[in-house]
């Protein structure tokens, strides 16, 4: 479920993704595209990638990912699997970052942005 990397001179592109076991990959897929329909970490990465990358390509990648995460779960036998949760990436996100790129998203449209503090 490994991506393969083309080179050529100082250009980089992707490839098919390599060959492996078939039924462990046909499984992984199914896995992926269950993951994919629901309200978890996994199905919140399959939305994030979709809109940039395409159908196909975000189902390898969680597939991928439930990869990685069975190799964890047998590799030590100590770990749990613990879920993320769906809103897992925007709560890493700064909201004065957050709040200053989109002023500035707007100024570039044309837009004055004047910004007061509601009240809780």
């Amino acid at each position: 479920m490994e991506p393969r990397t083309i080179q050529s001179g100082g250009k980089n592109t992707t490839g098919p993704v390599g060959k492996g076991n078939p039924w462990l990959k046909g499984a992984l897929g199914e896995a992926a595209m269950s993951a994919a329909r629901r309200n978890t970490f996994l199905g919140a990465r399959y939305k994030r990638i979709v809109k940039r990358r395409g159908h196909r390509r975000a189902l390898v990648a969680v597939a991928r990912s439930i990869l990685v995460i069975i190799w964890h779960l047998i590799n030590d036998p100590d770990t749990q699997f613990r879920d993320l949760g769906s809103d897992y990436h925007q709560r890493l996100i700064d909201p004065g970052r957050r709040t200053r790129d989109l002023v500035r998203r707007l100024k570039t449209l044309g837009h004055d942005v004047t910004l007061s503090p509601t009240a809780a």
